[in-house]
């Protein structure tokens, strides 16, 4: 038997939500994958090509999404899941998800446990095409032992070197499912890969113009770790002690962190986009240091809007560089 799910709506009442019920038959899922007319992948032109079609492409993440436009370029159509800004360790999926994942060719996610939700969608839209794991062939940081951890540290794009990687799965998937069109792919992943060095070579080089000392982070949560690692920062700490945002911080580690703050002569505080600011100016005002928020909040988690500063990948980490910069130079 699988899950019956119900709709549900915000406190807006315009964001669709599906909630599980428990043990049943999947009705609500059965239907919306009937009305696709074509359960699991969209039918193309044969095993292993798509008869001149552009692949269909279902991206979990804004991350991922904007590699698989980068590497598909007109070769695909890209239906994006998450939206930006949204937080992805916390997100329902919706009616318009099931259905996207039913009539895909491939669908490509971020791995490593950060989009919990999407084993369960595969399976109510009832999906048994390819599932694109960009995680694969990553060095993953692992975790303190705890069960929102288990899977290490899933924010693995915020090194360039992991979003090379990243994209290179994103195109041999695409090259097996469309070997016509392999040159186009190859030829887009060695355009962005260059671009990618490119952006590596520009942070090192920002990260490098601040004096040792200062190269500290106290972050809204414990996303920048393969950032820290890739530029040698130093961790002080997150306000969420944890990868995922469902973590909560005590009173004794709030407590803790500031008095961190306070000894190592931390000069900021970064806030993320996709999280509330509140309690990262709380612990700033206690600190006596400045809370990087809003316009200048670190994207961490997504990419933003079209026409921010986060928009793309490429504009993201750009964006982070010169924030923690100029902060911390202080």
């Amino acid at each position: 038997m699988g899950t019956v799910f119900i709709l549900t709506s915000d406190l807006r009442g315009d964001t669709v939500r599906i909630r599980a019920l428990g043990p049943a038959l999947p009705v609500m899922a059965a239907l919306l994958v009937a009305a696709t007319a074509c359960g699991g992948s969209s039918a193309t032109g044969g095993a292993g090509g798509t008869g001149g079609k552009k692949l269909k492409v279902v991206a979990t993440t804004t991350q991922v999404a904007d590699f698989a436009r980068n590497i598909g370029g007109d070769k695909v159509t890209v239906t994006q899941i998450l939206k930006p800004n949204v937080d992805p360790h916390d997100y329902e999926p919706s009616p318009a998800d099931i259905q996207a994942i039913a009539n895909a060719d491939l669908v490509v996610k971020s791995g490593v446990g950060v989009e919990k939700w999407l084993d369960q969608t595969i399976k109510s839209a009832g999906f048994d095409g390819t599932v694109v794991d960009t995680s694969k062939g990553v060095a993953i940081r692992k975790g303190n032992g705890e069960e929102e951890e288990a899977a290490g540290d899933p924010h693995i794009w915020h090194n360039p070197k992991n979003a090379e990687i990243m994209s290179r799965d994103i195109a041999a998937a695409f090259e097996a499912k469309d070997p016509a069109d392999k040159a186009a792919f190859e030829a887009n992943l060695k355009s962005y890969t260059g671009k990618l060095e490119q952006l590596d070579a520009w942070i090192a080089g920002q990260i490098n113009s601040l004096p040792p000392a200062r190269r500290k982070l106290v972050t809204n949560h414990d996303a920048f770790g393969y950032y820290i690692d890739r530029y040698q920062l130093t961790f002080v700490g997150s306000i969420i002690p944890s990868f995922d945002t469902s973590a909560e911080l005590s009173g004794k580690q709030l407590n803790s962190l500031v008095a961190k703050i306070k000894a190592t002569g931390v000069k900021a505080i970064f806030s993320e986009s996709s999280l509330p600011p509140k309690t990262a100016e709380a612990i700033g005002r206690q600190a006596g240091v400045k809370v990087e928020a809003g316009e200048d909040s670190l994207y961490g988690d997504t990419l933003g809007p079209a026409g921010s500063a986060g928009a793309t990948y490429l504009e993201m980490e750009r964006h982070n560089t010169t924030t923690i910069v100029t902060a911390l130079k202080g």
